[in-house]
């Protein structure tokens, strides 16, 4: 880099000798850009005009402008500064070298990826990203011992061009070894090993790999911490392949937690539960959650125990459920135990379930009656969303087939249908348009003797929003209950203010029948509120049910089935 010239230095040093240090006002004069990116450095009152030349040039030089012309003027108890950036160096040559066994087509992709190129402006930022940018890829695909050995930027500041090299040693090439696993107490290693989909023994490194191991244990109930690394100071080295093993150091969870908790629900009203939860029941490593929860419309008690994945990744269930709702005039007590299994095949997710239950409705103004089945049944669900918890855009389809038989421990003989449609389209980068539909069949010659959870009831928050939760259904003296139809369509624009929060205008209709020719859409539409969660965005919706003419307010939880 050129000497500078201290003849252009001399005039603010002789300013700056004859000015009192913070005595006068600075006023900059500089193109727009400049000014905006030399404003915040800027002190209110000026002191020493060579220091601040000093230090504004620094902050020119690291955005690719090294020859910056200052001239200093003093009048009224004002400092001018009048500033000339001159040009911007650009990027003239890139040296990238890669010591070591990598692929010809992974060095062309890391040259091809290289974030500052010849013609690109010179920023010191930009510099420190395009090295480390290298540095991770190679790390992150089989050379886990890479090194950035060396780098230099040359500037010449009377040509405005800059000379990058860049000199790295990718190591030798990585494959896992075996699976180590440390810090255990309660559980044994084969519990991890269940888990692990993603790291095994002979397969290239990848960084990726052992990330997904790591988070796919800390969504298990055992562990309140994993760290998988891959530790390099053991690896054996043959015909240049250097095999290590995985260290997987985790921190187990607490074998007991008691938890209470109050909330609200628009559907359910007020709510008080207990739960307790313990993953090593019986020694097991069985996953033991019970609860008691109270609303002022639903009252349950439940117990379940979730086994840990086969070797064919199969998650088994069994639990049993005692509740007691009062909704809509309809007052039901039901007791009901199952078990179910659930795989995960790629994006497809499928639960196959056996249960019993009993039954007791009274509708008010009606006469009880008490019903069971003994009832299979399979859900698939396929997800393509862009985020689980805070979609953008994406599909989720799911449908599922149940029934029960007269000669199988069920009242009557039946099957259930149900499909659920939703689907997230971008409108901008603010703006996402949802669709929602369900629709259900329960096939039977009548609906007496089905338990309700295989018949349909809809209105409130998550199905048609304008109407009271399972206000939509069938007249039974003066109560609702269920019938063997369900139609339900939603549409909702959602417009994003901020990180946080959000605006939405929807209409939904829908209805629940018991013959076709008595479907008639009942449509509700509204505003509402979004804010987002780490759960995912909360709602609230002030909707109008034209049916009825009211007014509902609605709170849900706005994340996709």
């Amino acid at each position: 880099m050129p000497i500078p010239n201290f003849r252009r230095l001399l005039p603010p040093l002789l300013l700056a000798l004859a000015l009192p240090a913070g005595a006068n006002e600075l006023v900059l004069q500089a193109p727009d850009a400049i000014e905006r990116l030399l404003r915040p450095w800027l002190p209110e009152e000026a002191g020493s005009s060579l220091k601040l030349q000093a230090q504004l040039g620094e902050i020119l030089a690291t955005e690719g402008y090294f020859a910056p012309q200052f001239e200093f003027s003093e009048s009224d108890n004002e400092l001018r500064l009048q500033l000339d950036s001159g040009p911007r160096t650009t990027i003239s040559q890139v040296a990238l070298t890669v010591d070591g066994p990598v692929e010809a087509k992974a060095l062309a992709a890391l040259r091809a990826d290289w974030r500052l190129p010849v013609g690109q402006p010179f920023r010191q930022e930009d510099w420190n990203e395009a090295k480390q940018q290298v540095l991770a890829e190679l790390l992150a695909v089989e050379h886990a011992d890479a090194k950035l050995l060396d780098s230099q930027a040359e500037i010449d500041a009377e040509s405005h061009q800059a000379q990058l090299r860049a000199h790295y040693d990718a190591g030798p090439r990585y494959r896992f070894g075996a699976l180590r696993v440390e810090g255990l107490q309660r559980y044994t290693p084969e519990l991890v090993e269940r888990y692990n989909r993603s790291v095994h023994a002979g397969q290239p490194y990848r960084e990726a790999q052992l990330n997904a191991l790591q988070t796919t244990l800390l969504a298990t109930p055992y562990f309140a911490s994993v760290q998988a690394t891959l530790d390099t100071a053991e690896a054996s080295v043959t015909d240049g392949i250097a095999t290590a093993p995985v260290v997987v150091h985790v921190r187990e969870r607490a074998p007991h937690r008691v938890a209470f908790g109050v909330g609200f629900s628009s559907n359910t009203g007020a709510r008080v539960e207990a739960n307790y939860h313990t993953p090593d029941a019986f020694n097991r490593a069985w996953e033991f959650d019970s609860g008691l929860r109270l609303e002022q419309k639903k009252q349950t008690a439940y117990a379940d125990i979730f086994l840990p994945p086969s070797e064919r990744q199969h998650r088994n269930s069994f639990g049993l459920m005692l509740e007691n709702t009062d909704i809509q005039s309809l007052r039901t007590s039901r007791y009901a135990f199952g078990a179910q299994d659930v795989q995960q095949r790629g994006r497809l997710e499928q639960r196959t379930s056996l249960s019993w239950q009993t039954e007791r409705r009274e509708p008010e103004g009606a006469a009880e009656s008490t019903s069971q089945a003994l009832v299979p049944n399979v859900m698939w669900t396929w997800r393509r969303v862009d985020s689980v918890l805070d979609p953008h855009e994406g599909l989720v389809l799911q449908g599922q087939v149940g029934g029960g038989a007269k000669a199988a421990l069920s009242d009557r003989n039946f099957v259930r249908l149900h499909g659920r449609y939703q689907q997230f389209i971008p409108l901008g980068r603010q703006d996402t348009l949802t669709l929602r539909g369900e629709i259900g069949y329960t096939v039977a010659d009548s609906r007496q003797g089905i338990p309700q959870d295989y018949l349909f009831r809809t209105g409130g928050t998550g199905s048609v929003r304008g109407y009271a939760y399972q206000s939509l259904g069938i007249r039974e003296g003066n109560a609702v209950v269920g019938g063997r139809y369900l139609a339900i369509a939603s549409a909702e624009v959602t417009h994003w203010l901020s990180d946080s929060w959000g605006i939405a205008a929807f209409v939904d209709a829908g209805d629940a029948v018991d013959a076709l020719e008595n479907l008639k859409m009942a449509v509700g539409y509204g505003l509402g509120a979004r804010w987002r969660s780490p759960a995912g965005p909360i709602g609230a919706d002030l909707a109008y049910g034209e049916r009825t003419g009211s007014v509902q307010l609605h709170f849900s939880l706005a994340i996709p089935f």
